[in-house]
């Protein structure tokens, strides 16, 4: 599914959307909580429409008793079973298209069923009798709803035949027949202005909650994000550990890692400078990370990975494609002789849950200071850890 952004929900309420449609991104997600809600909805309005308008039975049987079978017959045997068929459709290929579809379908044949079998009537009721077709077009835009534009050509379809089968039953004369005319045109034509607005109200509630579901979202991100890295804080490791923790992952390998003499590149660069190598590393780390691993903000220039189901080898190789790759980035460093940014980095495995978070931290720090004894630039292992293959090995 297409993925809507905060801004474009921004432009969208600037823009406006006075011919109810919405940029691609927003409509099709608005089409797919048009379609569920109505979906939702669509055995209810089917059971109650329907009751409705078998109820009319009654009526069939005082006002058009000469053609009373053919009025049970569409109404029980035709309109009843399409009715629930479009239910069933619907509930099948949940599609906003589809539906209003069916929409239109359902209430052009209700209007044109009834007044059809009419025409062969002789009943002095049919003034009245033909009255009780606005109560389908009152439901069809009230209860059914569906999107403006299919409400549009429904409405101008039900009039068509209406209008076509009063007058083919040859009952009233001009005056009458225009007056039927004139009222459901006017009828029409509020319904229509009122769907319009109706319409446009739904996309507007519906623009101000997708806004508001987005702000949370970024709220939450930003909660969770440190400002200048982009990498995930330190409020955010809990989270994560109970995430690893309750899967009870195999290997679960911390790579702690430190920018060497980062104290004399600020020293050096100044603290602007200092930001942008510390944001540069980060996003390296970032893209040269194992897929699905967690990479937090540990504090200052110290940088944590943790990735679940991994070996000791697989952990010491994300380290050191890691530690490359920063090199790579060839970032200068005045304050040093070899004048390049270089990163430290200590290596440790857990296997919860046997091993906490906190031993898991402990381990790697260590293997971290055990790096820059060895010179900076480079990977050092817990103790105890040996780079197996097999994934045997154990954390200290």
């Amino acid at each position: 599914m297409n993925v809507v952004t905060l801004d474009q929900v921004e432009r969208q309420r600037a823009r406006g959307f006075r011919f109810l449609r919405f940029c691609p991104e927003i409509e099709a997600r608005f089409r797919k909580d048009y379609a569920a809600e109505r979906v939702r909805l669509a055995v209810i309005w089917g059971i109650i429409g329907t009751l409705i308008y078998d109820l009319v039975y009654f009526g069939d049987r005082t006002m058009m008793a000469d053609v009373f079978s053919g009025l049970l017959t569409v109404r029980f045997f035709i309109f009843t079973p399409f009715v629930i068929a479009c239910i069933l459709a619907v509930r099948r290929w949940p599609n906003a298209a589809l539906y209003d579809a069916l929409s239109v379908a359902i209430a052009v044949l209700g209007v044109t069923l009834p007044m059809a079998v009419a025409t062969d009537s002789q009943s002095p009721y049919l003034f009245v009798y033909q009255n009780g077709n606005s109560a389908a077009f009152l439901f069809f835009v009230i209860a059914l709803r569906p999107r403006f534009p299919a409400i549009f050509i429904g409405l101008v379809l039900m009039c068509a035949s209406h209008f076509t089968t009063t007058s083919f039953t040859g009952a009233f004369d001009a005056v009458t027949y225009s007056g039927i005319v004139t009222f459901y045109v006017t009828l029409s034509i509020f319904l229509a202005v009122s769907a319009y607005f109706l319409e446009q109200k739904d996309r507007q509630n519906f623009l101000n909650q997708l806004r508001g579901s987005l702000l949370y979202q970024q709220l939450e991100h930003n909660a969770d994000r440190d400002e200048l890295s982009g990498l995930l804080n330190r409020r955010s490791l809990a989270r994560v550990r109970d995430v690893l923790w309750s899967a009870a992952a195999p290997g679960i390998a911390a790579i702690l890692l430190d920018i060497d003499h980062f104290k004399r590149f600020n020293d050096v660069h100044g603290h602007i400078e200092g930001d942008a190598c510390i944001h540069a590393v980060s996003q390296c780390i970032l893209a040269n990370a194992d897929e699905g691993a967690f990479v937090f903000r540990f504090g200052g220039e110290e940088i944590l990975v943790l990735s679940a189901g991994r070996t000791a080898l697989q952990a010491l190789a994300q380290a050191e494609r890691i530690r490359a790759a920063i090199e790579a980035l060839a970032i200068p460093h005045r304050g040093l002789d070899d004048g390049c940014v270089t990163v430290s980095l200590g290596v440790a495995l857990a296997f919860p849950p046997v091993t906490t978070l906190e031993r898991l931290l402990q381990d790697a720090d260590a293997a971290l200071y055990e790096a820059k004894r060895l010179g900076r630039n480079t990977v050092a292992l817990a103790d105890g850890l040996v780079p197996s293959a097999r994934g045997d090995s154990a954390a200290a």
